[in-house]
């Protein structure tokens, strides 16, 4: 039976999950589908940490959603972080084995414990070469847009430098018309091996600088490098409903990869401007509405602003007080998982500047709510200045 994967001796699938690890196939699949619901890509463009959570969950599922993978999961699990030192608890050819007998590894395992310092053997080489595609670094770029072209989504362009791949000679850092050529002292391997008694030991080779290549003539433009760093403009599509902060993922527009390895990505941070009359909460908008008191006191029909430039009309009833909130369903944030709320809250609004007739109005209804015995609404009274 082949060794289990590391990741099984690191990870605790049931906590990515949720569940407890004495839950059923079926509460492992239902906490699956909830969580997969919730994290999907779809769901959630341009969020990388659900995206990289999504994945966790989708490798814990993999393992412990099987029943057989599960019941293997368990036994290796039990073994403890030891097992996972010595390549797991599985296969012949140990020395005793876990129980009474003892601790039970193989040799083949102790080479990979070791991997990192030291060679499989004489001839055959080094465990890791630095000769292969590398993905070139992810970018990041900050991109500030109205409050309006967030809610609506834009297609906008970055100021993005980074390293990018050379266009003389197309990352391969040698001078047009030629080619790098295998290194002959590591045989394109990168290292070289020497023999130290019953070990060997791997170290970079100097003749290529580690790359398994020599550059006989390197290029112009990139001295050999295969790229060269330049400041550029990325196209960038925000989708609608976009939150400040968020960071949206452009794949492949990032640094460039070496040896033929893919380019980075390119994230993108949305700062959003403030608008003077919404707000946001969440996937709702919020606006103030202001109202006089006889709109507020005897009910009336009030239009409301929407971010579109149009307005929607809403009933107030009688009695209504300064600061309560009504909700306009779906004329919110649209995103992908669906549109928020308008949520207007009236405000009374307070005169200034009153007319004779506004004046006078106000004074008689002053009188008329007045309790028996008051003063008049204006007459001056004990301890009032006169």
């Amino acid at each position: 039976m082949d060794a289990p994967p590391r990741e099984w001796f690191e990870t605790d699938y049931y906590r990515v999950l949720g569940v407890a690890e004495t839950a059923t196939q079926k509460e492992i699949t239902k906490a699956y589908r909830a969580l997969a619901r919730e994290l999907h890509p779809d769901a959630n463009p341009g969020d990388t940490v659900a995206e990289d959570r999504f994945k966790e969950v989708s490798a814990a599922y993999e393992v412990v959603g099987d029943a057989d993978k599960r019941a293997r999961y368990d036994e290796v699990r039990k073994l403890g972080p030891m097992a996972g030192a010595f390549g797991g608890g599985g296969g012949g050819g140990g020395f005793g084995g876990f129980g009474p007998g003892g601790i039970n590894f193989d040799a083949g395992d102790l080479s990979d414990l070791f991997g990192g310092l030291f060679s499989r053997g004489r001839g055959g080489g080094p465990q890791r070469s630095s000769t292969g595609p590398r993905r070139g670094p992810d970018v990041e770029a900050d991109l500030t847009m109205s409050f309006e072209d967030s809610a609506h989504g834009a297609t906008t362009t970055v100021n993005v430098t980074s390293e990018v791949r050379c266009p003389d000679c197309f990352g391969s850092g040698a001078a047009v018309g030629t080619s790098p050529r295998t290194c002959p002292d590591c045989g394109g391997s990168g290292a070289v091996v020497e023999d130290q008694g019953p070990f060997s030991f791997s170290r970079p080779c100097t003749s290529c600088g580690g790359r398994g290549r020599v550059i006989d003539t390197p290029c112009g433009t990139c001295g050999g490098v295969g790229a060269v760093r330049r400041p550029r403009q990325v196209k960038v599509r925000i989708p609608q409903g976009v939150r400040d902060g968020q960071r949206i993922r452009v794949k492949g527009r990032g640094g460039a990869g070496a040896n033929g390895g893919p380019d980075g990505d390119l994230y993108v941070r949305v700062h959003v401007e403030s608008h003077p009359t919404f707000g946001r909460d969440g996937d709702n908008l919020t606006v103030t509405v202001p109202v006089s008191f006889a709109q507020a006191a005897l009910g009336a029909e009030v239009p409301v602003p929407t971010l579109d430039g149009g307005t929607v009309t809403i009933r107030i009833p009688a009695g209504t007080q300064s600061g309560r909130t009504f909700r306009i369903r779906g004329r919110g944030v649209t995103t992908p998982k669906g549109a928020g709320d308008l949520m207007a809250t009236v405000e009374l609004h307070v005169p200034t500047d009153l007319s004779d007739a506004e004046r006078a109005a106000i004074e008689a209804l002053a009188d008329v709510g007045q309790p028996s015995g008051a003063a008049p609404a204006g007459a001056a009274g004990e301890g009032d200045d006169a």
